[in-house]
């Protein structure tokens, strides 16, 4: 029987062997740009993760969107239908328009690798594809079978992929999301933020603001008052922020204002203050006579909580840490992932990019010496027992 160490020193030595090829792999990911919002660039950069799959004997399906490139569902060609599954998410959509590397060029430099979207998160699909290959390599079968799902929506909330993830999810025994890890030290995030956004329209009446405004009801003024009531909702302690990060209104400056508008963001970090911040919202009255106030939206990425069955994922990768030689820790983030739907069904494990910083922001990079270290990591995950479920 092979001993963990053993099997850890085989995986480093693989990939080491392959150092130049996982850079050289990563920087091509990282010049096909793919904004979220750009079909075309999506289908290049999918087809060309469709045929790296297939090379290495996955049965890769494309699924096209609607609004966006879709998504890849990939499966071992040869794979024993009695193993349980584990699901690996990872997205090719990045927040940077097309022809962003023009001023964010690939680049070397103190050992980072700088570009846009490589540290969220080609990063991630670089680690996934070379992981794959060495489980091939390696002299040990797998007691759960790797499935893949590469979405090209998640930078913009995952709408068109969701259901699909929800259903894999549900028929496997693990997650593992390729999202970066938190901060420069790479903590693996074990909990995230549920997000919600809401909409409120507030309908008043336009008037005359020199000759006749006290016939009219300022949809502005109304508004002003909801927004302090949605800022004494915020409860710092607890996790739970609520931000008006967005508000229109009026049509010129000598008209009272007649319509008003607010798009306010809601994070976080247990499901029953998701339902207490959602009522307390929904439940806001108009503050003056006479208007409209319609209130829209909800919890649209549900918390991934500090769960049991997270936390056993977690342990493991604890221990599958020491084995390499690099101390994990865990976090929690404020922002959401596909991480947020999986851990509803299975257990789920996010954050297992590659160290770095800069995610949507221009100084944007990965630190080169910890992309076989977290590689390494995910083939140790990879290659663990099923859990008892």
């Amino acid at each position: 029987m092979i001993e963990h160490k053993e099997i850890a020193n085989h995986i480093r030595e693989f990939l080491e062997a392959h150092h130049e090829k996982i850079i050289q792999f990563l920087k091509d990911l990282v010049a096909l740009e793919s904004p979220s919002r750009e079909k075309e660039k999506q289908h290049i950069i999918l087809d060309f993760l469709k045929e790296k799959f297939e090379n290495i004997g996955y049965q890769v399906i494309k699924v096209p969107g609607n609004n966006t490139g879709g998504y890849l569902y990939a499966r071992p060609v040869d794979r024993d239908r009695s193993l349980p599954l584990q699901l690996i998410i990872g997205h090719c959509d990045t927040v940077w328009p097309t022809d962003t590397i023009k001023t964010m060029p690939i680049s070397y430099e103190n050992g980072m690798i700088k570009g846009p979207g490589i540290y969220d998160m080609k990063a991630g699909l670089t680690q996934l594809y070379f992981s794959l290959m060495a489980l091939k390599d390696i002299p040990v079968p797998l007691k759960v079978t790797p499935i893949i799902l590469i979405n090209s929506d998640e930078e913009i909330g995952s709408r068109e992929s969701t259901n699909s993830i929800k259903r894999l999810a549900k028929i496997s025994n693990r997650a593992y999301v390729l999202e970066p890890p938190l901060g420069l030290d790479g903590k693996l995030k074990t909990a995230r933020k549920g997000l919600g956004r809401f909409t409120l329209t507030v309908t008043g009446k336009a008037a005359h603001a020199g000759l006749d405004p006290e016939k009219g009801i300022n949809a502005i003024v109304e508004l002003s008052h909801q927004v302090q009531q949605l800022y004494a909702m915020n409860d710092f302690e607890k996790g739970i922020t609520v931000n008006v990060g967005m508000i229109e209104g009026g049509i010129s400056p000598n008209v009272v204002a007649p319509e008003s508008k607010a798009v306010v963001d809601v994070r976080v970090l247990n499901d029953a203050d998701g339902k207490l911040i959602t009522n307390k919202i929904m439940g806001l009255k108009p503050f003056l006579p006479n208007v409209q106030l319609t209130i829209e939206g909800g919890i649209g990425r549900p918390p991934m909580e500090k769960t049991p069955r997270n936390q056993e994922l977690w342990k493991i990768a604890e221990q599958h840490g020491r084995e390499l030689g690099i101390y994990l820790e865990q976090a929690t983030s404020g922002g959401g992932s596909d991480a947020n739907t999986t851990s509803i069904f299975t257990a789920t494990l996010d954050g297992l990019g590659t160290p770095g910083d800069g995610a949507h922001a221009p100084h944007e990079y990965v630190f080169e010496n910890k992309l076989i270290e977290r590689t390494s990591l995910l083939t140790l995950l990879l290659l663990t027992e099923p859990l008892n479920r």
